[in-house]
């Protein structure tokens, strides 16, 4: 068994190989009540791999990045396997405008299992 460290480091690898196909390997985004991107989940040849974004940030995606000018800073992703080993924890730490999310491993595996391509969570308070 790999430590987590090392799990989610090999799960970034999986998603940076895929390269421009990351888009067509999505298989769920998760969304906040209030439209905000929370958390994405791709379908990889290792299996599915969850991505979310640390801190607070821009609205979406789309929305202008909170960088200086010129400031060509990449936002940090945190990614892990859906399915790790038996000593992993269930709960998977996200993020939104909003404020920290805590999203279930088995949840989204039954979101992915039911065929869902977007979630929108319930309020957090």
């Amino acid at each position: 068994m790999s430590t987590p460290s090392v799990r989610q480091r090999h799960a970034a690898e999986i998603l940076a190989a895929l390269g421009h196909s990351l888009r067509d390997a999505r298989a769920l985004s998760v969304h906040c009540a209030n439209g905000h991107h929370v958390a994405a989940v791709y379908r990889t040849p290792e299996g599915p791999v969850v991505q979310t974004t640390p801190g607070r940030r821009a609205h979406g995606d789309r929305d202008r990045a909170d960088t200086p000018h010129h400031g060509g800073r990449q936002p940090r992703h945190w990614q892990d396997f859906l399915v790790a080993d038996q000593f992993a924890d269930d709960a998977l730490p996200a993020w939104c405008e909003c404020g920290p999310w805590t999203l279930s491993r088995s949840q989204i595996g039954t979101w992915l299992a039911d065929q869902e391509r977007r979630v929108v969570l319930e309020s957090s308070a």
